[in-house]
């Protein structure tokens, strides 16, 4: 295989990858554009969005690598797994705005995100305690199909992830831009006490917020199952690093700065581990991490704008 045969496909994986970092980074934008609030739980909403995914499927009967489905039934298989998968962990997303950090909005200083991260460790703590400390294989309905460019391999598998997830992104920004809802919360980023004197209901955007957010770790949950044919439970730490610096890099809070930042850092992963080595990954991208936030601490398309806290 050429030199330029690796860069493809190293560039194909990366991409791939992107794509499901830069929908958990979409979770820490949308959470940290209404109520500016780092939400670490999220790590393991998205672990817990890959078991969930798991168990819809074996629900539905797709156990095991040897029964690939085609045409509509698999189509049908994804969607439901992905719609109940997004809505499970939606609804976790709720419960946590609702229960752990509603009480504690007006609480001044880090008490929220530090809310957030015990909210991680119970996720992290049940999903332990109840499917056990083993890596799960999962379900692989999808059929062998790939396509060769040049020594390259492009399967079918990184075309579903592709359409998946930028599917996810391009609804989620017309539902901001476009809705009379998306529209209500880009004021409430902007400023909530003026939009409540408009008649905003910032509750209830929050909690959209939330459920986007976590519903958004749910389908990148399923997309990492499918990806990788296996989830654990120490899934989301190492994901979710690299999503926060997705979403740091491309300027927190900026929902194209998202997608930005989780493909720039799929690649960085990608090219990295082909051309230097795997361990060197982590330091370049967390290196990253740290330039920018020294750097350019709105990130690559963020503003600086004036802290309402």
């Amino acid at each position: 295989m050429t030199i330029w045969d690796l860069l493809l496909q190293q560039i194909i994986n990366g991409i791939s990858l992107g794509a499901m970092y830069a929908l958990l980074a979409l979770g820490f934008t949308m959470v940290y554009g209404i109520i500016e609030l780092i939400n670490f739980a999220h790590f393991n909403v998205f672990m817990v969005g890959s078991f969930v995914a798991l168990w819809v499927l074996q629900a539905m009967g797709i156990v095991g690598q040897s029964h690939p489905l085609f045409g509509l039934e698999l189509i049908g298989v994804l969607l439901i797994a992905l719609i109940a998968t997004m809505v499970i962990t939606g609804l976790i997303g709720v419960a946590i705005e609702r229960i752990c950090l509603r009480p504690m909005r007006n609480v001044p200083g880090t008490a929220a995100m530090i809310t957030t991260i015990g909210v991680s460790y119970i996720l992290f703590n049940l999903i332990l305690l109840g499917a056990g400390a083993d890596s799960k294989n999962y379900a692989n309905p999808l059929p062998y199909v790939r396509w060769e460019i040049g020594e390259a391999v492009l399967r079918l598998r990184e075309v579903l992830v592709w359409a998946v997830a930028f599917g996810l992104m391009f609804g989620l920004n017309f539902f901001v831009r476009r809705t009379k809802m998306g529209k209500a919360m880009q004021a409430t980023a902007q400023d909530p006490e003026a939009a409540a004197m408009m008649g905003v209901d910032v509750d209830r955007v929050v909690v959209i917020a939330f459920f986007l957010g976590s519903a958004l770790a749910g389908a990148a949950g399923l997309i990492f199952g499918l990806y990788y044919n296996y989830t654990s439970f120490i899934i989301g730490y190492t994901a979710g690093l690299r999503a926060f610096t997705a979403a740091v890099l491309g300027g927190i809070g900026n929902i194209p700065g998202a997608v930005l930042g989780g493909l720039l850092i799929g690649l960085i992963e990608s090219l990295g581990g082909q051309f230097l080595a795997v361990r060197w990954t982590d330091v370049i991208i967390f290196s990253i991490l740290v330039l920018v936030l020294v750097f350019r601490p709105a990130g690559i398309l963020g503003r600086v704008a004036a802290n309402r806290s």
